[in-house]
């Protein structure tokens, strides 16, 4: 039977221990860096939180804690980093889409008549509320006839309906 000998290349400690302060400073730049981009990343979910759009996905985790090596670092940084675009790109666009509807709100009130049954809610002008801004003739059939046209904003929501008196009297334990 034959032994088997493996090299193992120990280095000395002082060697290890040039290498160290050099992972030290890499580990505490990468930390550095995610912890800006998830900074980054809560602030473009929070300027989107009443009217939404942005997906906040949650961050990868293992089922143990475990310390990650600077590529798996560098990985979660670069996942960060294209989340933070993503979101900026999306937040753009939404407020591109937001000032043109504005403008096209602003062009329906100077002009109403050029702009017939145009409907824009306020969700699409980034306002909270269930409103909606729609060109219509003043007066009904004699004013579509006419050309008379108005902007009308809309309350929005419609009032809640449930089964009326019968219902409440029951929830509060006084009905039949």
């Amino acid at each position: 039977m034959e032994l088997l000998r493996y090299e193992t290349s120990i280095q000395p400690l002082d060697t290890l221990a040039s290498f160290e302060p050099a992972e030290r400073a890499a580990r505490r730049s990468l930390r550095a860096q995610i912890d800006q981009l998830e900074r980054e990343l809560a602030e473009a979910l929070v300027s989107a939180y009443p009217m939404g759009g942005l997906d906040a996905e949650p961050g990868r985790s293992c089922a143990v804690p475990r310390l990650l090596d600077l590529g798996e670092l560098e990985r979660v940084r670069d996942d960060l980093a294209a989340r933070v675009r993503a979101a900026r790109a999306t937040l753009a666009h939404q407020g591109d889409r937001r000032a043109a509807s504005r403008l096209a709100v602003e062009r329906m009130l100077l002009d109403p008549g050029h702009h017939r049954c145009v409907r824009i809610a306020n969700r699409d002008l980034g306002e909270p509320g269930c409103g909606v801004w729609h060109v219509r003739p003043r007066l009904g059939l004699i004013g579509m006839l006419m050309g008379w046209w108005q902007v009308k904003l809309s309350s929005g929501c419609p009032l809640a309906t449930g089964r009326g008196v019968a219902a409440a009297a029951s929830a509060s334990g006084r009905g039949a």
